[in-house]
């Protein structure tokens, strides 16, 4: 009896972790797909790594690098190659030094602190271990920034401690009201010490950022008022998984009159992909933020 009941549970747990990895398997790309993605396309990316005594931040980048940088900051669970359609888009390429980044936890970014801790959950600490990725902009333009889901807020972190070195920044679906964070019926397994032992090491670094990233927002309050570089906040009014009131959040937390709102009500989470058009025309057009703009709240159907 004994030996059916250890026997079940096990087989619960792996039932478990294989449900768990197909639901965030689409936000998560192996190696081997970047290979295959990038076999016949006559420009790809260069890796590179920076390093230091105590961090290692894995590094994507394509376009020359005197051209303005675009820096990409990715969610939870997520990768530096989830901006593969910006970073292949060739008028994209030809404007700008396009540079994604892992995030501290993910993908081969780490870094070592005094505490010894298994996962970064700190918004604060994620984002200061960005701030060497500003060196590789050889351009005489300010860094355009943008940052997806958890990837947001960090975005806004970072900004907020180097704004004399960013020209604009954008949060695409951003999940920055701590009283909105969601929680699903798989979120709970998703710390169970056995469960973890057969899923990808990135999805246990998004689920500690989950459980703990409400306390995280709440120590950023102050970051939002104190944010004056231009801001573009955009939202799709079907996104399950950041609540599309997050935009009434920014609208009330960010003070800068350079502050621009963009929801769309048939959009989801992956605002990204399906909206890359508009997204593109943004960066191109440079249009969001002249001198004599002050405040934009606009709202499309698609």
């Amino acid at each position: 009896m004994v030996r059916v009941k250890f026997f079940r549970s096990h087989i619960i747990i792996v039932i478990l972790s294989v449900l768990l990895t197909s639901c965030f398997s689409r936000y998560l790309i192996s190696e081997k797909q970047v290979r295959r993605h990038y076999a016949s396309k006559d420009i790809k990316p260069e890796i590179q790594i920076i390093k230091n005594d105590t961090l290692s931040l894995s590094i994507a980048s394509v376009g020359a690098d005197t051209l303005p940088m675009l820096l990409l900051i990715h969610g939870a669970p997520g990768s530096l190659w989830g901006y593969m359609n910006l970073m292949d888009d060739q008028d994209l390429q030809k404007h700008f030094h396009i540079v994604s980044v892992d995030r501290v936890g993910y993908g081969k970014s780490r870094l070592k602190m005094k505490k010894k801790r298994k996962y970064v959950t700190s918004i604060a600490t994620q984002a200061k271990a960005l701030l060497p990725v500003f060196s590789l902009n050889h351009s005489d333009q300010k860094v355009i920034v943008l940052g997806r889901s958890y990837g947001a807020p960090i975005a806004a972190k970072m900004v907020s401690m180097v704004p004399e070195k960013v020209k604009e920044l954008i949060m695409v679906s951003p999940v920055i009201d701590p009283d909105k964070e969601k929680f699903y019926w798989f979120s709970k397994w998703g710390r169970n010490a056995l469960v973890q032992l057969f899923l990808p090491g990135d999805f246990n670094t998004a689920t500690a950022e989950k459980y703990s990233h409400s306390d995280e927002l709440k120590k950023l309050l102050p970051v939002w008022q104190n944010l004056h570089v231009p801001t573009t906040v955009i939202q799709g009014g079907n996104d399950w998984i950041a609540d599309p009131s997050n935009i009434d959040f920014a609208k009330k937390h960010i003070k800068s009159k350079r502050a621009q709102y963009i929801f769309l009500y048939n959009a989801g989470h992956m605002i990204t992909f399906t909206h890359l058009e508009m997204i593109k025309e943004m960066l191109l057009k440079s249009q969001l933020f002249k001198e004599k703009i002050t405040a934009v709240d606009i709202t499309l159907d698609n």
